[in-house]
């Protein structure tokens, strides 16, 4: 999947224009050609080769240290143009495979960083799908090229997204027991995610209620982009791209609370 979904980038970087590389997305501050450069600068990383050589001087979007350690390296090659980065990248990103598909048991099992603390390099591979997807679309939804959404990767991404909702229903919004949020996620890849909290705690629980307390209707791309914290929740709601059924107040708060990324 992280072969699908870098080649996948790549192929829609080849047809870019240097405006079109230089285009803002949706994260604030970054250009289509920094979310690539961003991918670019975990995978030197984690071959060994961190870049450690050059500091931003603007921080007006940064939150935390690890905003702060992505912007010194997009910054780094603000200055290059779109093929430059995308030629880095298909480097990076070529050695990074052969390096993974070399490794036994054994060297999957063996310690690593992840966005999360300590693990090993098991652990850390969901997160670059995860990772690489999100900023593909970000790529994609700047240049107005739609693409891989309905692939391997992006379902798993999407399963990713729906496994932490119990964790945005229960921790962020908690309902009183007994209430159940079902989303309803439309197309490219149609599913269903029921919730219950059940003793202060949320859950994901098999089969859908036939009358939910909130029924959230939208399509993937919605869904994706709420819990990536792309997009205002209200402007979503007030655009009709996410439809409440049930108990609308309920549902209003779990749409402000989807973004779970840090």
């Amino acid at each position: 999947m992280l072969e699908a979904v870098w080649g996948s980038i790549e192929t829609m970087g080849q047809d870019l224009t240097e405006s079109e590389w230089k285009r803002h997305t949706e994260l604030p501050g970054w250009t289509v050609q920094d979310n690539l450069v961003h991918l670019s600068a975990v995978e030197a990383m984690s071959l060994g080769r961190p870049w450690r050589d050059h500091e931003a001087t603007d921080l007006t979007n940064v939150r935390n240290e690890i905003g702060k350690s992505n912007e010194h390296a997009v910054d780094s090659r603000r200055r290059w143009t779109g093929a430059e980065a995308l030629a880095e990248f298909h480097v990076l990103t070529t050695e990074r495979i052969a390096q993974l598909r070399a490794l036994d048991a054994d060297g999957f099992g063996g310690d690593s960083w992840t966005p999360v603390g300590p693990g090993t390099v098991r652990d850390l591979l969901p997160f670059r799908i995860f990772d690489s997807w999100v900023h593909e679309q970000d790529m994609r939804r700047a240049v107005g090229r739609p693409g891989n959404l309905d692939s391997d990767t992006a379902r798993f991404v999407q399963d990713m997204i729906a496994d932490a909702m119990p964790f945005v229903v229960g921790k962020k919004v908690a309902p009183p027991d007994g209430c159940t949020i079902v989303f309803s996620i439309t197309a490219p890849l149609p599913c269903e995610v029921a919730i219950r909290q059940v003793d202060r705690r949320a859950t994901r629980v098999d089969g859908v209620p036939a009358d939910p307390t909130t029924r959230l209707t939208m399509s993937g791309v919605t869904f994706e982009r709420l819990a990536c914290g792309r997009v205002d929740p209200g402007l979503t709601l007030a655009a009709h791209e996410v439809r409440i059924e049930g108990d609308d107040e309920l549902g209003r708060r779990v749409v402000a609370e989807m973004n779970y990324m840090f």
